[in-house]
């Protein structure tokens, strides 16, 4: 029997655990946290009776057919369409930024073609690629949208300057001249009925698999396995001897209301006065259901620390220099792969986590256990 050991219960270690079992290959996966499903972690609030998200709400999107049927095995997904509405300067308007939102904040009614020549008009020329979110946001939205929508929230969220992080985190926001509203633009957008906590449980409830939570693990323990499929800190496997990779955290301010507070499940506050970044209220992730009280969550955005959960990492120059100091430590690391949002240090949504997830797995059976070190370059 091949000795596997997958280190985390999130949606990377689940997929590889049940991928390895339904080929015959047992695996014990050790969780540090009391529950699995990782950051997509859900329950029932005891107050209100709402399903929450524990860690931030997670809505279910992709174009890729197979992950849309995998994840359908093991939860019934229900339709959810994601509408983010933002309050900048005392009104409401819809994001992401689009036909609506354009006419509401210039007072206008412009028809699509004459929004897009309005906004060409506003943005501020540039050559070559951006060098930076504020140049790329400045060239997509000009001025006035991107300091009313953008500029603050971005700064709360990230803590940095918008003209010192990267083009690329903006480039995964759309700009519509259409009235269309879904956040996301996926073919495939759902929410799991009974939550995330319980799709995971179904993939990993089989005879080949052993779970162990409140069990960290320490990479001295790698050579006892034959292979180790490792999800945490990249930077943590190594004890952080390095220095630490940057990441930031989210604090979460919970209180409850009757009926329905904000009519909706993201509301974004961009303007900097505002200390939170938005409040979800996370009855409005099932709308199928129905509750007396209401529970929502305001979001505080910091640095993360030594005890804190990582969500977001950095990838500034420095973390890209200290990232390439430890895969070059990692690629000498035999019997090891490094999997996912952590392990691969990268923002990863969760259907490519899973379609990476499912690589890993059948990469593993195609070799027969003799696996390089990663699956998926990081970098």
């Amino acid at each position: 029997m091949v000795r596997v050991l997958v280190v985390g219960a999130g949606l990377s270690g689940a997929v590889i655990a049940r991928g390895l079992a339904e080929a015959g290959i047992a695996s014990v996966v050790q969780e540090a946290r009391a529950h699995v499903a990782g950051n997509c972690h859900t329950r029932r609030d005891d107050e209100t009776g709402v399903m929450v998200h524990v860690y931030g709400p997670h809505i279910f999107h992709t174009d890729d057919d197979e992950v849309w049927a995998y994840v359908n095995r093991f939860a019934r997904l229900r339709p959810y369409v994601n509408r983010v509405k933002a309050v900048v300067g005392g009104a409401v308007y819809a994001l992401p930024i689009n036909l609506h939102t354009i006419n509401q904040f210039f007072g206008r009614c412009f028809r699509p073609e004459e929004a897009r020549a309005f906004i060409a008009a506003q943005a501020e020329p540039g050559e070559g690629e951006a060098a930076s979110f504020e140049a790329q946001a400045l060239r997509m939205v000009g001025r006035p949208l991107y300091e009313a929508f953008l500029k603050g929230y971005t700064v709360k969220q990230w803590g940095i300057a918008p003209e010192a992080l990267p083009a690329a985190i903006l480039k995964r926001l759309p700009l519509r001249f259409s009235y269309n509203d879904n956040y996301f633009f996926h073919r495939h957008q759902g929410m799991p009925e009974e939550g995330y906590t319980a799709m995971v449980a179904r993939m990993l409830d089989h005879p080949l698999i052993e779970v162990r939570l409140c069990a960290p693990f320490r990479a001295g323990e790698a050579g006892d396995w034959r292979h180790v499929f490792y999800s945490g800190p990249l930077d943590g496997f190594f004890g952080h001897d390095l220095g630490r990779l940057g990441y930031r955290t989210l604090d979460f301010e919970r209180f409850t209301d009757r009926g329905d507070h904000q009519g909706c499940a993201v509301m974004n506050y961009p303007d900097a006065s505002i200390p939170w970044t938005r409040v979800t209220e996370h009855m409005h992730f099932a709308p199928w259901e129905s509750h007396e009280r209401t529970v929502c969550y305001r979001e505080y955005s910091r640095a993360c620390g030594p005890g804190d959960t990582p969500f977001y990492p950095i990838r500034l120059v420095a973390d890209q220099a200290l990232l390439r100091a430890y895969v070059a430590r990692a690629r000498e690391v035999r019997g090891v792969t490094f999997v996912g949002r952590l392990g691969t240090y990268r923002y990863l949504d969760m259907d490519v986590t899973i379609r990476e997830a499912l690589d890993a797995a059948r990469a593993f059976l195609r070799v027969g256990g003799e696996m390089p070190s990663f699956v998926v370059d990081p970098i």
